[in-house]
């Protein structure tokens, strides 16, 4: 089966390949848009921009499965946080969603996005490392590498797979 990954970003792509390399799956990675802003702000606009990249990497490949994941911040009664959300849909219409780990912003950080800065350009401003966000991610900087970007994904892939295996198999009864 062939299973579409709507990103070009390697921290998203090797989450999905790393957890599903025991199934009998074929990947493919296209380049799509998500459809929300450069930096989510909210809950509801990083499961569109997640919902988005799925639909949209079903339509331009022939894949059964896609998935969408999608990084952004939450605004919380503890501060802003961390968020993070995936979407695997199928081909003849089902849909699953799931969400990641979260985790508080630093002031200094939360005082950069409310200016209008994307998190990508403020960790690299920050730590000097640039494509912090295909690589350990804010989560991993924020973590001391305790939690990268890529098993926070990887998480959001096992709920999602594992919701779409529990789904077929109850199909059966």
């Amino acid at each position: 089966m062939l299973v579409a990954i709507g990103t070009k970003n390697p921290a998203k792509i090797h989450a999905v390949q790393d957890c599903l390399i025991r199934e009998k799956l074929f990947f493919i990675s296209v380049k799509v848009e998500s459809g929300v802003s450069a930096q989510p702000f909210s809950d509801e606009e990083t499961v569109l921009g997640a919902s988005n990249r799925a639909k949209a990497a079903l339509e331009v490949t022939n894949a059964t499965l896609a998935f969408g994941l999608e990084g952004g911040v939450q605004e919380t009664k503890d501060g802003l946080m961390l968020c993070n959300w995936g979407v695997l849909m199928h081909v003849d219409g089902g849909k699953w969603i799931a969400g990641g780990a979260r985790l508080p912003l630093p002031e200094m950080v939360v005082k950069k996005l409310y200016e209008g800065f994307e998190l990508a350009d403020i960790m690299a401003s920050l730590t000097g490392k640039m494509d912090v966000r295909k690589k350990e991610g804010a989560m991993g900087i924020y973590t001391a590498g305790w939690v990268s970007r890529k098993e926070l994904f990887a998480h959001i892939v096992r709920l999602l797979y594992g919701q779409y295996s529990a789904s077929k198999a109850n199909s059966h009864h």
